[in-house]
């Protein structure tokens, strides 16, 4: 950081009838997240205020706190919307649920790699997760798909299950793969202002991690205990 004395009007500023100074400056290079969590740790472990004066967050920062406060309410309504209408496609509570439940562990799968590369929950990180929720159920979709035109083929729905899972571990593997490296830019924050967007990298990324073994393995062994399908 750059600190400079400018000189000015004299000017002595109020908020609720007690003196206020405002600070303000531009972040350059990272986002607003890590950065107010670096200030804060100064502030906060530190005796630069005296015991009578005390610090208030604002401006970008609190605006984006009131954002980040509605997209968590549309990240719920996301997933409540997901379901019916999952629902309605497949007539099938047990479906719905087993499909619902991979983005749903996708997402513990964001909270492990935002955690392991000590990158804060901010509203770039929430917009990798409302991603992985869409990509993942699109995934799960396409297995489903697969495994409705098998039962069409007279095959068992134990036998359908495990010849879907096949059919599609190909298609599914190579577009997460290409996703993760085409990513892999972003997640590293390589390339001036890259690491604005490297939270959002991380989340999709740590998503797609855990979208093979939960789209062919973990959905379908919960669908069929939904389903108390049985081997033939």
């Amino acid at each position: 950081a750059h600190i400079s004395l400018e000189t000015g009007q004299p000017q002595i500023s109020r908020d609720n009838l007690k003196r206020m100074v405002a600070v303000t400056g531009r972040i350059s290079g990272r986002d607003i997240g890590s950065t107010i969590h670096d200030i804060k740790q100064l502030l906060d472990g530190s005796d630069l205020l005296p015991g009578n004066m005390y610090y208030r967050l604002g401006g970008l920062y609190k605006q984006q706190q009131i954002a980040f406060r509605g997209l968590i309410a549309v990240f719920i309504a996301a997933l409540a919307l997901v379901f019916l209408l999952l629902l309605f496609l497949y007539e099938e509570f047990a479906a719905a649920l087993a499909i619902m439940v991979s983005p749903l562990l996708a997402m513990m799968a964001v909270f492990i790699g935002l955690w392991l590369t000590g990158i804060e929950l901010n509203i770039t990180a929430m917009m990798g997760m409302t991603m992985i929720i869409g990509i993942v159920t699109e995934v799960s979709i396409f297995y489903f798909s697969e495994y409705h035109e098998l039962l069409k083929q007279d095959l068992t729905p134990y036998e359908a299950l495990i010849q879907a899972g096949i059919n599609r571990m190909r298609p599914i593997a190579m577009t997460t793969i290409a996703a993760i490296l085409a990513l892999m830019p972003l997640a590293l924050a390589l390339g001036q202002g890259s690491a604005m967007q490297q939270p959002l990298a991380v989340a999709i990324i740590s998503g797609l991690l855990v979208q093979i073994p939960l789209v062919i393995i973990v959905m379908p062994l919960l669908y069929r205990l939904l389903s108390r399908i049985k081997p033939a």
